[in-house]
C-alpha cells in the first residue's frame, strides 16, 4: 500500500503559510520551512505584543499627565489622590488628552484635586 502524504491538505496549509510570509526577505519567503518559523515567530509576537500595546499605552498617558500635573505645580500621585478623594472618575487617557490637548482645563483639573489632596477620602 502506498504512502499517504496528503497532497490537497498538505498544499492548502503550505500556501497559508506561505501567504502570510508575503513581504519577507529571501528564503523566508521563498522555503516553506523557513517562512513557516518566521512567520510562526511573528503571530507569537503580534499575541503578545497586543497585550503589551495596552501597558505602552497606560504608561505613555501617565508620564503625560506627570508632566502636566508638574507644571501646575502638583506630583502626578497627589493629583490621582486629589482626583480620587474628590470623585472625579476620569480616566488616564482622557486626563492626558487634556493635558496635551486643552492645558486649561486640565490646569481646572489640577486646582480640584489640591484642594482635596489633604481631605478625608471620599466612600
Amino acid at each position: 500500500m502506498p504512502r499517504a502524504k496528503g497532497g490537497p491538505k498538505t498544499r492548502r496549509r503550505h500556501k497559508k503559510t506561505m501567504k502570510l510570509a508575503k513581504g519577507f526577505v529571501g528564503g523566508r519567503r521563498k522555503t516553506y520551512r523557513q517562512a513557516r518559523e518566521t512567520v510562526e515567530r511573528g503571530l507569537t509576537y503580534a499575541y503578545r505584543d497586543r497585550k503589551q500595546r495596552k501597558r505602552d499605552f497606560r504608561s505613555l498617558w501617565i508620564v503625560r499627565i506627570n508632566a502636566a500635573a508638574r507644571a501646575n505645580g502638583m506630583s502626578y500621585s497627589r493629583l490621582v489622590t486629589g482626583l480620587r478623594t474628590a470623585g472625579v472618575e476620569v480616566d488616564r487617557k482622557m486626563l492626558a488628552v487634556l493635558a496635551v490637548d486643552d492645558p486649561q482645563a486640565f490646569g481646572e483639573i489640577a486646582a480640584l484635586a489640591r484642594a482635596h489632596v489633604g481631605a478625608p477620602a471620599a466612600p
